[in-house]
Parts: structure tokens; C-alpha cells; sequence
């Protein structure tokens, strides 16, 4: 089994996705909607191969949605699946890996 590894763009991902659905309301739903959301990318870790290669934004690199709310970009090799982003909303896929 692959581990799985979140770079360091995605943890801050992560904070800021907290504070904002903290700020916006409550800070348990920030938490529910973080372990749900930590449960589906752990996961990749026995199935990496899925989402939707985005080889125009960076070799490898495949994304896939999330309760319809977010964008996980991530990519892979024989020992981990890496979490490269984790986007809120309707970010800028482009912007996010220039």
C-alpha cells in the first residue's frame, strides 16, 4: 500500500479552507467537513488511479472533485500518492500550478 504525502501548498490549503468554513459558521462543521474530506484522499492511497489526468498542468498530475466543492490535485509513483493541492470553490487550476 502507498502511503500518502500532502505537500506543503496543500496543508496550507487545508488551514485555509478551515478558516474560512469556521468563519463562516462553525468550527465543528470545519471539522466534520476536514475528516471527511481527510477520509476520501486517504484512500487514494489503495487506488491511485483515478480523477482526470491534467498532464497540460504538470507530468502525472490528476484531479478529481470532492462533495462537489473542491478540486484534488495529486500524482503518484510506486510508493506514494502526493497531494499536491487541495482548491476550494472555483479557483484557477492554471494560477495554482504556475
Amino acid at each position: 500500500m502507498r502511503k500518502v504525502v500532502l505537500a506543503r501548498e496543500a496543508l496550507a490549503d487545508l488551514d485555509a479552507l478551515y478558516e474560512f468554513i469556521a468563519g463562516s459558521g462553525s468550527p465543528v462543521a470545519a471539522i466534520d467537513y476536514l475528516q471527511r474530506l481527510r477520509s476520501y484522499y486517504l484512500a487514494f492511497a489503495d487506488f491511485p488511479e483515478r480523477g482526470t489526468r491534467r498532464d497540460d498542468l504538470g507530468p502525472g498530475l490528476r484531479m478529481i472533485g470532492f462533495e462537489g466543492r473542491i478540486t484534488i490535485a495529486f500524482h503518484f509513483d510506486d510508493n506514494a500518492v502526493y497531494i499536491d493541492r487541495i482548491l476550494y470553490g472555483g479557483r484557477d487550476l492554471d494560477a495554482a500550478f504556475d
